[in-house]
């Protein structure tokens, strides 16, 4: 039966609804609960879904967002910093792995092209998995949790070069050389320069222009635009479109508008990387499996065998407390997402026959599967075992952490950046305004674009970790909701606002917010100082009238605070504060005129 897209989009959608939260509510994980929505409805399943194959290269945009995205995480600064867990201790576990498993399967009689992909490929694990899990454990701050997520994010690296080296060794596999190895190369070296320069002298005045615009889809078609266009470009010159997009993260990965793709992009990602799990869980050739169930057992087992194994020995080598040895091994031992990518890859390389390609993905899908049983064996057994060696450090400061977010760069947040500057404070700026943005850049500060109102963007700014919130918002309406945001999802998010008047500052302490400054009342009173001076009062008198007039003020607006709802109570209150001020004036006119007759100014 033909299905329309809209049928077959409604069977997706209701796969995953009711697939997903049983499997996480089951502790398997939302990756497993999509690997089997897919199974469920694949061929091999209800065949509500046949056209495997399409929905497969569609959903691979979903891979293709995530590199983008790893691509905009890989600051260079942060990769120095990390350089020695990355690129030490995840090579060191790539290598390993591989290297055994290789070694297994050449002593096996495997193809050395076959053993040498298939190895690389399993050697990956599954980055949705194992931050997934370290996340709801609240691991990350572990010895085996930055070791298991600096690994993760060389792994994800390694997948490029993986990928680029297939069709290599496909043509190796067919003919041995090719006449344009050369010119290949030459054209390959060609586009990536093209793609650096227009990146830096084109991608970013364009999204300024767009951003300055105020139209959010635009900006969002545009990143999307840029993401499929150096994809295609990378794909038309041999390449896979997983480079291409990885290749325009690190573009963008400096950009002052990193934060913004970050958010507008992960929606889309998402969606199509779940998609793309049930297309790889529909694609799972049960007839291979059926045909000969003890081969992929027995592969399944042994390949966990051999990674734990390597996983554990490495955990030693990496200072990984004793207790949690296990529990770093367990999250890495299953297959990776970008297994499927790299053995589609070397099918259509022919690197793989169709029979050792669905071989490999069944392993891989099962390998995940036991992902959770492993970790529900460690916490019935094992961690019972090393009781109190296991507890999570203190949390290491990174460099995101301890810093200063300041909402609104304009004429009052500016002041209070440059202050906080000078005196060495970490800051993190979140601006709209594109003009503004470039010309902060250029005077060294960290100022990404985005409307700060958004949740999603403070997440990715580090307001958890962030010591306080300096709220400078023009539009009054903005500036309470960025408010009323911090308190539902940052609670201890220590905020420090301006006030553009007095309702905007009683509105903000209804929000809880104590540390308040209204924006002109400080200039203004030291104006009118000034102008005391002018017209005649002494420096002493003109200063300790200004002071009493703050004072008063204070405290007569902070009187009005509880009415200021009940209109008819505020004016009341604000008249008897005004005539309060006015008795208090002629008090120091009197009390001035007798120091005066005293010779006293």
């Amino acid at each position: 039966m033909e299905h329309s897209l809209l049928t077959n989009a409604l069977v997706y959608l209701g796969a995953a609804v009711l697939a997903v939260p049983l499997a996480k509510r089951l502790g398997l994980g939302a990756v497993l609960g999509y690997l089997l929505a897919g199974m469920a409805i694949g061929p091999w399943g209800l065949g509500l879904i046949r056209e495997v194959e399409t929905i497969l290269h569609f959903s691979e945009f979903g891979v293709v967002l995530l590199l983008f995205l790893i691509g905009l995480e890989l600051e260079p600064a942060r990769l120095w910093s990390m350089r020695r867990p990355i690129f030490g201790w995840g090579a060191a576990q790539v290598l390993g792995v591989a290297g055994v498993l290789c070694g297994a399967a050449l002593l096996a009689g495997v193809a050395w092209q076959v053993a040498l992909v298939g190895a690389l490929g399993l050697s990956l694990s599954s980055t949705a998995i194992a931050l997934a899990t370290l996340g709801e454990r609240n691991l990350m701050g572990t010895p085996a949790g930055q070791a298991g997520f600096a690994i993760l994010l060389f792994q994800d690296i390694a997948a490029i070069p993986m990928i680029a080296l297939i069709p290599l060794l496909g043509v190796a596999a067919d003919s041995g050389a090719g006449n344009g190895g050369w010119f290949g190369a030459a054209r390959l070296g060609g586009v990536i320069l093209g793609v650096f320069v227009i990146g830096r002298y084109l991608v970013r005045p364009a999204l300024r222009i767009i951003a300055k615009s105020g139209m959010r889809e635009i900006f969002t078609a545009f990143a999307l635009l840029l993401v499929i266009a150096i994809s295609l470009l990378m794909q038309w010159v041999g390449m896979s479109m997983a480079l291409g997009a990885f290749m325009a993260g690190v573009l963008l990965a400096d950009s002052e508008y990193r934060h913004a793709l970050e958010t507008d992009l992960e929606p889309f990602k998402g969606l199509l990387l779940g998609l793309f799990f049930i297309a790889v869980g529909m694609s799972v050739d049960f007839g291979v499996f059926l045909a000969r169930p003890l081969l992929i057992l027995g592969l399944v087992l042994g390949f966990l065998a051999l990674k734990l194994a390597v996983l554990f020995a490495l955990s030693h080598r990496f200072g990984i407390a004793r207790g949690q040895r296990w529990l770093f091994a367990f999250l890495l031992s299953q297959g990776g997402e970008f297994a499927f990518v790299v053995f589609g890859a070397a099918g259509a390389a022919r690197v793989f026959t169709p029979e050792v390609g669905s071989i490999l993905v069944a392993v891989v899908a099962l390998s995940m599967v036991t992902t959770p049983l492993l970790l529900l064996l460690h916490d019935k057994v094992l961690e019972p075992r090393y009781h109190g060696q296991n507890l999570p450090e203190p949390d290491a400061i990174d460099g995101n952490e301890g810093h200063v977010i300041i909402a609104g760069f304009g004429r009052f947040g500016q002041i209070v950046g440059r202050l906080l500057n000078a005196n060495r404070i970490k800051l993190t700026v979140l601006d709209h305004d594109p003009d503004q943005i470039e010309l902060l850049r250029r005077f060294g500060f960290k100022v990404f674009y985005g409307d700060a109102t958004r949740v999603d963007l403070l997440h990715a700014a580090g307001a958890a970790k962030a010591r306080a919130l300096v709220l400078a918002i023009d539009d009054t309406e903005d500036s309470l909701a960025l408010a009323d945001a911090v308190r539902e999802h940052f609670p201890d998010l220590q905020i420090l606002a301006r006030a553009r008047n007095v309702t905007h500052m009683y509105e903000l302490m209804d929000r809880g917010v104590t540390v308040i400054e209204r924006e002109t009342f400080e200039s203004a009173l030291q104006l009118g100082r000034r102008a005391l001076c002018h017209l005649g009062y002494g420096a002493y008198r003109a200063r300790e009238a200004t002071l009493k007039f703050r004072a008063h003020n204070k405290a007569s607006v902070e009187e009005v605070y509880p009415f200021y709802k009940d209109r008819e109570q505020y004016v009341s209150m604000a008249k008897r504060a005004r005539d309060e001020l006015n008795e208090m004036f002629a008090r120091d006119l009197k009390s001035y005129e007798k120091e005066a007759e005293k010779g006293w100014d």
